[in-house]
């Protein structure tokens, strides 16, 4: 008799592998490794940041802010929660809608959970009215 793996053993291996692999996309910081961001890259002019809010790139996985006149932030726009993208700026916050979590504009802290750790810090450049990736 030999001990190979029955057909039940290899459908649950290949399935938990395939979870696994998924489960893994956007890493423990919830910064993607394959967002499509490359140095340099403008993302938005300062005239389309509003004080006091800020706006979503999606295809970047960034979120800019700009929390007082002429300060900008960046954070990647992924929840730290269950790596959901957020959805909004809007009174202060970054918001997601899966499950309620909140992130203050200034920092990326947590304003409100279920998330329990900041939105990652970006790197950005300010140069005249052109917002960059760095």
């Amino acid at each position: 008799m030999t001990d190979r793996p029955t057909r039940r053993t290899i459908l649950l291996a290949t399935g938990a592998a395939a979870l696994v692999a998924g489960c893994g996309e956007y890493g423990d910081n919830g910064d993607s490794s394959s967002a499509n961001t490359s140095p340099g890259q403008e993302l938005a002019r300062t005239a389309d940041i509003p004080v006091g809010g800020g706006k979503i790139f999606k295809d970047e996985k960034v979120v800019v802010t700009q929390p007082e006149e002429g300060e900008f932030k960046a954070f990647t726009s992924i929840c730290t929660h269950q790596q959901c993208p957020v959805a909004s700026v809007s009174d202060g916050t970054i918001n997601c809608n899966c499950h309620g979590s909140k992130f203050n504009i200034a920092d990326g802290s947590v304003a409100n959970p279920p998330a329990t750790r900041p939105l990652a810090a970006k790197k950005i450049t300010v140069d005249g009215n052109s917002i960059r990736l760095a």
